[in-house]
């Protein structure tokens, strides 16, 4: 099936010519539009959700979980993960009221006989058809589902749920709401500005946090930022290193690229205490940090696979160079060691269908034949060995030799369009710095792009930026400053902790709303505004950010549905990788997933507070149980419940945490 079903703005055009697999593949886009089941809230990296076998982060380095898009509309993220024991990899969501009745299609000569051109502008049918291209190869190689097959996320032309771009979004019936709520949030910014006007004979107040902002450092933590993302370029300067044969990536590059990235995030934490940063730069710098750690990870662990990738294709082309080298002997009937060596790996006789079904016969990841055990292992091993051959063994080895290298050369390719992306062309600063820039954590060799940069959309929202944290730093000052200053004088003043703890109950009351609105706007200002205007700029098309969280019915839910990226990011790099590398069960590897992003929250605390106290910590892990609890019989249909106790959790959840970290 020659095609590339890469979902593009334009009308998508789908070659139908190549495999004689037609009819089945329509069938399988049909019974998705038809047929399939919604997805549930369990299709996470939850213990019931994903394939064991996938990772890229251990020392053999396996390549990325390849995750379907499930589309309702465009605004929603479409990542899903397919279950072990399904026959399908992709489950396409496509609720009963939503089901459509036709879909348009055009089928068109292509000006060769009996070949046609396929084309559909539908999103979801073109999901559906790619998924069973994908299926309907898998089955005519002869091997549906490959134990180890790597595979990689698909990234879709989407935008996210609050953009005007969004044609669902737009005419949604809760469109009010949403104006609504920025009408009220310019009421409450009239009352606070009348309120300072009237107290402080000025509009802004005091503006302590202002201050806090811009009186102290503020060039020396740019300057430090502009540093880390030079720094960054660390595993760009070691894979190029690697592609030049200076390293290899499973002996010593992954835990040279390791050790990097832990001395570069304790380096930047460490210069965050010795500058005694307020906390609004050490928030910024931190939280930075973090994600520039994600995206070295992303792209060295990425890159790695496709390193070995690479030197396994380069090894067998020189196998098969010596082959063509060797000369054939005449047929005799006495077995020699090499005739033995080929009747044990099941080509001493092939015939033509099992050379051309064949599937790679070994880790597309391995670069030690002598150690290997597969079958192009004993086929390496037996060129190297000089045994004679006759002319029949000399062309099954071609062969095989060939289709496994055809096979590693898809494999590098992936996605790509063009051989300027594939391993390792895709090794340059340019492609880094461009990595550097996107709104994603998941590193991929190309990726949707739009046609052109709007620059007007680009000024909307760097300009709804910068007026979300404006926003933010006045309900700080009026609602929230207040209380902590008073908080922290109680504590230093020598007030007991048992006379604090009577004061717990006010203190969290009193930060109830604006730290609900904090949660909300500092949620907004990043995924709907920052993300889109680095996205905007950078062509990026794929722009599904987060999908509805406010809608969770559970913990669960939230954590992959409010936070895209790191969710992508988690399911990759952590949660596979864990399975993969340190043979965890799925039970194991979620726990440690959510371990692993409630350490990096107590971290940021810890920043902050200077002070480890572990409340946020303990507070992330609790949602372990609470999903748990949302699965049970009782939680079973009873979605408003489930929404309910989500949003009291969100609702007090931050307020409690804060008031732990400052009165005790």
């Amino acid at each position: 099936m020659a095609c590339d079903t890469r979902p593009e703005p334009q009308t998508q055009t789908t070659d139908l010519t190549s495999l004689d697999i037609e009819k089945s593949v329509l069938s399988h886009a049909l019974q998705g539009l038809s047929t399939r089941p919604p997805l549930s809230t369990q299709e996470t990296w939850t213990p019931h959700a994903s394939p064991a076998s996938l990772d890229v982060d251990g020392a053999t380095a396996l390549k990325p979980q390849e995750k379907e898009h499930v589309e309702d509309s465009p605004s929603r993220s479409t990542t899903a993960i397919p279950s072990e024991d399904s026959g399908s990899e992709t489950q396409l969501n496509i609720p009963t009221e939503d089901r459509r009745k036709s879909i348009q299609v055009v089928l068109e000569q292509s000006g060769k006989k009996g070949e046609y051109v396929f084309t559909s502008k539908d999103p979801v049918f073109q999901d559906a058809l790619q998924s069973g291209i994908r299926q309907e190869a898998e089955k005519l190689l002869g091997n549906e589902k490959i134990k180890n097959k790597p595979r990689d996320l698909i990234f879709t032309q989407q935008f996210t749920t609050f953009d005007r771009q969004n044609s669902s979004a737009a005419h949604s019936p809760f469109r009010g709401f949403f104006t609504l709520f920025w009408i009220a949030m310019g009421f409450i910014l009239t009352r606070v500005a009348a309120g300072n006007y009237r107290t402080k004979g000025s509009i802004f107040g005091d503006a302590e946090i202002l201050h806090l902002m811009v009186d102290r450092d503020l060039f020396v933590m740019f300057a430090t930022d502009i540093a880390m993302c030079a720094a960054s370029s660390f595993g760009f300067f070691l894979h190029k290193a690697i592609a030049k044969d200076y390293l290899t990536w499973n002996r010593s590059g992954w835990l040279i690229q390791s050790l990097w990235q832990i001395f570069f995030t304790l380096t930047i934490i460490w210069v965050t205490f010795w500058r005694h940063w307020p906390w609004t730069h050490t928030v910024f710098i931190v939280l930075h940090v973090f994600v520039l750690l994600m995206k070295q990870h992303a792209y060295s662990f990425y890159n790695g696979y496709l390193s070995q990738v690479y030197r396994r294709r380069n090894i067998l082309k020189s196998k098969l160079d010596q082959l063509d080298a060797t000369s054939a002997q005449e047929t005799t009937e006495q077995a020699s060691p090499t005739a033995e060596t080929l009747t044990a790996t099941g080509i001493d006789n092939p015939n033509e269908g099992d050379l051309t079904r064949r599937v790679s016969s070994g880790p597309k990841y391995s670069t030690n034949l002598s150690k290997e055990k597969s079958e192009i292992a004993s086929i390496g091993q037996a060129i190297e060995a000089g045994k004679p051959l006759d002319e029949e063994q000399i062309d099954a080895f071609r062969r095989v030799l060939n289709t496994e290298i055809t096979i590693l050369d898809e494999e590098l390719r992936g996605k790509c369009t063009t051989t300027d992306s594939v391993y390792p062309n895709n090794l340059t600063l340019a492609n880094f710095i461009d990595w550097t820039c996107l709104p994603t954590l998941v590193y991929d060799q190309e990726y949707p792009r739009q046609e052109r940069v709007n620059w007007w959309y680009v000024a909307e929202k760097s300009g709804a930026t910068l007026g979300v944290i404006w926003v933010m730093i006045i309900i700080s000052q009026a609602y929230i400053y207040p209380v902590v200053v008073e908080t922290v004088r109680q504590r230093d003043a020598g007030m007991s902790l048992e006379m604090r703890w009577k004061e717990f109950p006010w203190v969290v009351s009193d930060m109830l709303f604006p730290m609900l609105l904090e949660q909300l706007l500092s949620w907004y200002v990043i995924w709907e505004c920052l993300l889109n205007v680095l996205a905007e700029v950078t062509r990026f098309g794929d722009r599904g950010f987060y999908g509805a969280w406010w809608n969770s019915v559970s913990f669960d839910q939230y954590a992959r549905d409010w936070n895209r990226p790191v969710h992508n990011f988690l399911l990759r790099h952590v949660y596979h990788s864990s399975i993969s590398f340190f043979h965890l069960s799925k039970m194991q590897a979620t726990f440690f997933t959510f371990f692993l992003s409630a350490l990096v929250h107590e971290i940021l605390m810890f920043c902050l507070f200077k002070k480890i106290r572990g409340y946020l910590f303990v507070f992330q892990l609790l949602q372990l149980p609470l999903a748990a609890f949302s699965k049970t019989k009782f939680m079973k249909g009873r979605d408003t419940l489930g929404n309910i106790l989500f949003w009291f959790g969100m609702f007090i959840g931050p307020s409690v945490i804060t008031s732990l970290y400052l009165i005790v």
